[in-house]
């Protein structure tokens, strides 16, 4: 299953150049067309009686806020609201994506979930990581944010730098890993039992929808886990009782 990477490189100037993944620049524009859409349409005829995505959005709304809440005071946290609800939308749409179909061209796979790829969860993940140091910095001071790395006791300090990068790898990488295995299983049930001829593409179905269906459940659990760890991760960095 193994496919070429469509890569663009940009000379920026002599000796320096950016290389891009087409493919990716593909579907993660997909992504964030496909929830701009939902929010727009979902708010775009508000009504007190909320039906349809309207409805589903509010859930969302709901839902992310629960979660904020959970790690901190709605009074810190409220700011994070908008950023929760982006994670969470982008991500599971990100997730999905792959799922119905894949498209793959001249052996270059086109079509896919943007998640599937390593590049792309750990640069959410530093993102994120990124965010919370940011917000700690301006929401504490940069005196008292300094002395959270020496506390409770000065000697963890070089523990807690380690922890920093370790939740980075370990917030992208979990991301990754649960989708791009269930990406490659459902190549090998579509692709591999489909090629020994009629008896195996019937043979295939059945667990191919289910673990379609599996995959949606995975799915929709990551991109609660990567939302749920982004406000603890930026919980720590701001509230004064962590």
């Amino acid at each position: 299953m193994h496919h070429e990477n469509p890569l663009y490189h940009w000379e920026v100037f002599d000796g320096f150049t950016l290389t891009f993944n087409l493919a990716n620049v593909l579907m993660i524009t997909v992504a964030s067309a496909i929830v701009f859409l939902i929010a727009v349409i979902s708010t775009r005829k508000l009504a007190m009686k909320p039906t349809g995505l309207q409805n589903f959005f509010e859930w969302i709304m709901d839902f992310v806020k629960g979660i904020v809440k959970s790690n901190m005071d709605w009074k810190t946290g409220g700011r994070f609201h908008v950023l929760g609800i982006t994670l969470l939308m982008y991500i599971a749409v990100s997730n999905f994506l792959g799922l119905p179909f894949s498209v793959v061209k001249d052996g270059v796979l086109w079509w896919k979930s943007p998640t599937a790829d390593p590049v792309i969860t750990l640069t959410l993940a530093v993102m994120v990581v990124a965010l919370s140091h940011y917000y700690g910095i301006k929401m504490k001071g940069f005196a008292e944010y300094g002395r959270d790395y020496f506390r409770p006791m000065g000697f963890l300090f070089p523990l807690k730098i380690v922890e920093e990068f370790a939740n980075t790898l370990t917030l992208g990488l979990r991301l990754y890993g649960n989708i791009f295995a269930g990406e490659i299983l459902l190549g090998l049930l579509a692709g591999g039992l489909a090629a020994t001829g009629f008896g195996g593409t019937l043979a295939a179905i059945i667990p191919t929808l289910a673990w379609q269906g599996f995959s949606v459940f995975v799915g929709g659990i990551q991109a609660f886990i990567f939302t749920m760890l982004t406000m603890v991760y930026i919980a720590h960095k701001v509230s004064s009782d962590h």
